[in-house]
């Protein structure tokens, strides 16, 4: 309503369409995402596996689409999954909820009104609007939270015996077979893990993360 530009963080669970947040924010950065993305943890446990878009902050151009946001959530146990490119069908529930979003909430003139119109459209979504697919019952009436508690600690990365362990330098690079080889920035000092799966291939892991095949 001010002709500033307006990102809509929203969470949702893909199994009863309950809507975890939808907040107002003015960048889409690892910054400012990380908050509300704790907030969510906090309350309602830690998910196996998130499935977004290929854009920041859930994604990046680093070697295996690696980025603050996804490396933190490998560091809790959160599988990043990621759509193709140019295929929102294949997160289809999430982006219908998008289309009742812009629908159903106004513009405003400030990002207080907009989060406030946000607000009343996460109470009427998980409580009020019913849902054929879930027989008729609200999202708020069938969704369970996660068992996995989130403590706020980040777990330290580990493999599993039979992986080799290279540390990556400042630089993002790691050295290999007497090589430096560049593999991410972002992981700078972090430990990736390779295992040779061919005669002159090895796959490079963040965690259980598979960043690329090294030929």
């Amino acid at each position: 309503g001010n002709a500033r530009r307006c990102y809509p963080l929203t969470v949702s669970d893909n199994f009863s369409r309950f809507l975890l947040v939808c907040r107002a924010l003015e960048h889409p950065s690892y910054r400012a995402v990380r908050p509300w993305f704790e907030r969510v943890f906090s309350e309602y446990g830690l998910p196996y596996a998130i499935r977004t878009d290929n854009g920041a902050p859930f994604a990046s151009l680093a070697l295996g689409g690696i980025s603050e946001l996804s490396k933190w959530w490998i560091k809790l146990g959160i599988r990043p999954e990621r759509i193709k490119p140019g295929k929102p069908a294949q997160n289809g529930r999430h982006e219908r909820m998008h289309r009742t979003l812009k629908h159903d909430v106004p513009t405003q003139p400030t990002f207080k009104a907009q989060q406030r119109c946000f607000d009343r459209f996460v109470e009427q979504y998980n409580w009020q609007r019913s849902h054929e697919a879930l027989g008729r019952k609200t999202p708020g009436s069938v969704y369970r939270a996660s068992t996995r508690r989130f403590t706020g600690k980040v777990p330290s990365i580990e493999y599993a015996s039979g992986i080799t362990v290279r540390q990556v330098r400042r630089n993002g690079e790691i050295k290999w077979h007497g090589n430096l080889i560049y593999v991410a920035q972002i992981l700078a000092q972090e430990p990736v893990g390779l295992k040779q799966i061919g005669q002159d291939q090895w796959e490079i892991r963040y965690g259980f993360h598979l960043l690329g095949v090294l030929n």
